[in-house]
């Protein structure tokens, strides 16, 4: 389960790729919910703030749940919370390059990964190309006997 604090990632993007400066929050949302549904992982995403009024953009993200903290505290705080109460802390994976949220996941145990060493590990997964195998029997083509088989299925009988 990855646990992301959403702007110190925007940030931490923007900070490398200078192309990335139109980079939204929803876009980035998007682009981790594939790359978790790719290595198989859930996660949560949370935002300082109270987000946009419609939401709606965040909805059906494959594996990532998007957060925003709103007005009376912040993400890491949130992300403190979630790290402390969690029953399994060593199944979580901190995503920020905040010093604090660091601290408090190697308090529990939990790992923790700086922004720009997840992003670059996310671009590097998503960039590979996904090889399918083909069956032998594609290449081989059917045996005369199941050739045989099928025709007297379809009733195309010689």
């Amino acid at each position: 389960m990855f646990i992301i604090d959403g702007h110190n990632l925007l940030h931490s993007i923007r900070e490398v790729d200078e192309g990335s400066e139109s980079i939204s929050d929803v876009q980035l949302c998007r682009i981790v919910g594939r790359y978790l549904k790719l290595i198989g992982e859930k996660g949560e995403i949370v935002f300082d703030g109270t987000g946009p009024r419609d939401k709606s953009e965040f909805d059906n993200i494959s594996n990532l749940e998007v957060l925003f903290a709103g007005l009376g505290t912040d993400a890491d705080t949130i992300i403190e919370d979630k790290i402390r109460a969690n029953t399994a802390p060593k199944r979580l994976t901190i995503v920020s390059s905040d010093r604090r949220l660091r601290k408090a996941a190697q308090m529990r145990k939990a790992m923790a990964v700086k922004s720009q060493v997840f992003w670059n590990n996310l671009q590097r997964q998503l960039s590979r190309k996904k090889r399918i195998r083909e069956p032998a029997a594609k290449r081989q083509g059917l045996s005369e006997s199941e050739t045989k088989q099928w025709l007297e299925f379809f009733g195309l009988e010689q």
